[in-house]
């Protein structure tokens, strides 16, 4: 059996082959800075949808957010085989995921906009990573965590307009307090900022949800895309459930920046499993 893993901070998505089947299922987020190789075995153990095909799996590739130096990718490679006993292990960053799901063999930038944001170009067949990604303190422009900081900050400085804080303090009861809790002293921060972000959803029509969208996706663009001195020349993909749910204002903003919009994907993990059976000469 082949796996296929693209993991986010939030959530990974598994896509499995062997000739007899196909499986698909889910895990939370497996991020080499928030969880270490018995974190991920643990994480293994206790999924009954893996620990059935444990023994069976003779590959794994996996795409994850956070995975961009040799001793993250160990973290993760460690913590995989050592369930998988049997398995080849291969470990990569996300976005060569997100490249090989959306550009191919063909050349162009590959953004995420999911719980975090990054971005790189892709020639057809190397990853070229430039100074972005820098997480959600320093970075993470466009993002979840991005679009959930700044609905809190606005909620907590009383500048959210006084219709949506009734509706967002009944919804998160948020305080100072609680808020400072979850970001400086428990697990995971950009997951509960992202999280937050939900609350536009059914808000994206107001005028000020509308801003920070566009404020957001613009800085996206003014920090991450023009980086590229050619992007105006290239096809520019996303994925990630921001850029997807978003799309409509993202397409607007990339629009008015001189910006090619090529796909836009909420899950990447079906573009890159198909391309990964295509190279060992599967035909599904």
């Amino acid at each position: 059996m082949i796996l296929v893993a693209d993991s986010g901070s939030t959530k990974t998505d598994w896509m499995g082959y062997s000739p007899n089947e196909q499986i698909n299922f889910n895990t939370q987020g497996i991020n080499p800075y928030f969880l270490n190789a018995h974190d991920i075995f643990k994480l293994f153990s206790k999924k009954k949808e893996i620990a059935a095909y444990a023994s069976q799996v003779k590959e794994v590739y996996f795409f994850g957010a956070g995975c961009s130096s040799p001793d993250k990718v160990e973290i993760i490679s460690n913590g995989i085989s050592s369930f998988f006993t049997n398995a080849y292990v291969s470990v990569e960053h996300d976005l060569m995921g997100s490249a090989y799901a959306t550009c191919g063999d063909k050349k162009g930038l590959t953004c995420i906009l999911g719980t975090g944001s990054n971005i790189s170009y892709y020639d057809g067949k190397t990853l070229h990573h430039g100074a972005h990604g820098l997480g959600y303190v320093l970075g993470d422009e466009g993002s979840g965590t991005w679009f959930g900081r700044k609905l809190v900050t606005s909620y907590l400085y009383n500048q959210m307009p006084a219709e949506l804080a009734f509706e967002f303090g009944q919804e998160y009861q948020i305080d100072k307090e609680t808020v400072i809790t979850n970001v400086y002293q428990k697990p995971a921060p950009n997951t509960y900022l992202a999280s937050i972000s939900r609350f536009m959803v059914n808000h994206k029509a107001h005028p000020f949800i509308l801003n920070i969208l566009r404020e957001g996706f613009q800085e996206f663009v003014d920090s991450n895309i023009k980086d590229y001195s050619n992007y105006k020349s290239l096809d520019c993909h996303f994925v990630g459930s921001i850029g997807f749910i978003y799309q409509d204002i993202l397409r607007e903003v990339c629009l008015n920046s001189q910006v090619k919009v090529g796909q836009i994907l909420q899950k990447p993990i079906e573009g890159i499993y198909n391309y990964i059976l295509r190279k060992e000469g599967i035909t599904v």
